[in-house]
């Protein structure tokens, strides 16, 4: 059974799919968990964060990816 860990808690939706989008870049694939009531609700994402998880196995190389300032990652 595949477990999975929360690498990051995000105060609304697009941050979390930004996050998402920088660990897809590195080949690492996550989902987004939340509670909105099916978008009626939007405050419960507010109190409650928007959770970005990954497979237990890739979670510190994840964690390591989200922590990297941008520029560490340019190429000259």
């Amino acid at each position: 059974m595949q477990k999975f860990a929360t690498v990051a808690t995000f105060t609304d939706e697009i941050e979390a799919h930004l996050a998402q989008a920088t660990l897809a870049a590195a080949g690492i694939e996550s989902f987004i968990q939340m509670d909105d009531g099916g978008g009626m609700l939007q405050v419960l994402e507010y109190s409650k964060g928007v959770k970005l998880l990954v497979d237990e196995n890739n979670e510190e190389e994840a964690r390591a990816v989200l922590t990297t300032p941008a520029s560490e990652n340019l190429t000259p």
